[in-house]
């Protein structure tokens, strides 16, 4: 059975190119947000198997919204995107209850390696 994505960035053409690398692969895109406000609200309403969120982002950033999850759903499973490869965030992230990290521009492979380990 396909797993349920939700795709949070605020970027359109990102959403768009990680929606690409996920359906042609199996995966189902169970939603999108854009911004980590929404990806609270999207998260409740389709109970993904796992979310892709970015970092940056208006708002809310992703680095809240990922505790924002966490604290509705222990056992929910995040992977954080961002173009700027600090480490201070990527620590952040992890700490926050991230299961990995991917760097933009995104490789297809390293999302799909990232996706497959978290989700199978």
């Amino acid at each position: 059975m396909a797993k349920n994505i939700l795709v949070v960035d605020d970027a359109a053409f990102m959403r768009m190119m990680i929606k690409d690398i996920l359906t042609k692969n199996g995966y189902n895109v169970a939603g999108e947000a854009e911004n980590g406000a929404k990806a609270l609200e999207k998260y409740n309403e389709v109970k993904p198997d796992l979310v892709l969120m970015d970092i940056t982002m208006p708002e809310v950033d992703g680095i809240q919204a990922l505790k924002n999850i966490k604290a509705a759903d222990p056992n929910a499973k995040v992977i954080m995107c961002s173009a700027m490869g600090q480490q201070a965030m990527v620590i952040e992230s992890i700490q926050a209850g991230a299961k990995d990290f991917i760097v933009k521009p995104f490789q297809p492979d390293r999302v799909l390696e990232a996706v497959k380990k978290v989700v199978g």
